[in-house]
């Protein structure tokens, strides 16, 4: 495992961010994830894709951080997406039910198609 874990962000569309996730998320890391996240929502993208294909590992302390990403997201009236997540973290999800919350895609173009398609949600709920 690396304690390292890296976040490039791309803006394809208004309001959209693809931030691609290279490493471990776990409890060393996850603090890093969840801030640039939401550094990015704050700054006008509340409509977020994690493309997670490049993620080694990922603990509770990752998973953690994902969900409180997703509640960010829609506080600021967007959504979160997760695209091309590995076969573990995908068991993960599964059993924790999150994959039932969170919008998984096969790519990360299938993603943001699917960010684009959706207008974002009232910051209002």
């Amino acid at each position: 495992m690396t304690h390292t874990l890296h976040l490039t962000v791309q803006h394809p569309r208004p309001g959209i961010a693809i931030a691609t996730i290279v490493g471990d998320m776990d409890v060393h890391a996850a603090p890093t994830l969840r801030s640039g996240a939401l550094e990015i929502i704050q700054q006008g993208h509340p409509r977020l894709a994690l493309d997670l294909a490049q993620v080694g590992f990922c603990d509770s302390a990752g998973l953690s951080a994902i969900i409180g990403i997703w509640h960010a997201a829609q506080e600021a009236g967007g959504s979160l997406s997760l695209a091309a997540v590995p076969d573990r973290l995908m068991r993960m999800l599964s059993m924790t039910g999150v994959d039932s919350l969170l919008p998984v895609h096969a790519t990360t173009p299938d993603a943001v198609a699917a960010l684009t398609d959706s207008p974002p949600a009232s910051a209002n709920r």
